[in-house]
């Protein structure tokens, strides 16, 4: 009696191939979740690093001056074309003094003389020497919200 052949069936079942699917989407699923929190804190450390050398730059506007702090919005110009920051759209109007509290977007930064940082209210201000300087700043958060920061000079 002949043998009887077994038919040898080639390719993927529905199955093998639903499975490869289903983590080829877990995959593109985690990729989705975790890009735009890798670029929100990509623009956050550019914004800190933004605040950073703004700082530097005010810091040299003042030694270049004789320790004369700037005042006016001529003086902030100059500040800018000392620091050329990318992220922030830089101040164009002079240096607001002391205590401030009002609130910022996550594209714009503020210079305050005679001031420094608040420690019991973030982001803030509180009147101080009229030596002392301070940024204030926005960084996002995962809503795409405004963090308030502060950073002394």
């Amino acid at each position: 009696p002949p043998m009887l052949q077994q038919k040898k069936n080639k390719g993927f079942t529905i199955i093998e191939v639903l499975i490869v699917l289903a983590i080829a989407g877990l995959i593109m699923l985690i990729v989705f979740l975790a890009v735009p929190a890798l670029q929100r804190n990509s623009r956050n450390t550019q914004r800190k690093n933004d605040v950073a050398t703004y700082l530097s730059a005010v810091n040299e506007y003042i030694t270049n001056n004789n320790g004369k702090m700037p005042t006016t919005a001529a003086n902030v110009t100059t500040i800018n074309d000392l620091a050329n920051t990318g992220f922030y759209t830089e101040p164009t109007t002079a240096p607001q003094t002391g205590a401030r509290t009002s609130a910022l977007t996550v594209d714009t930064f503020e210079l305050v003389t005679g001031a420094k940082c608040d420690t019991s209210n973030i982001g803030n201000t509180v009147a101080a020497s009229g030596r002392s300087y301070a940024i204030r700043f926005a960084v996002e958060n995962s809503s795409g919200g405004a963090v308030p920061q502060c950073q002394e000079g």
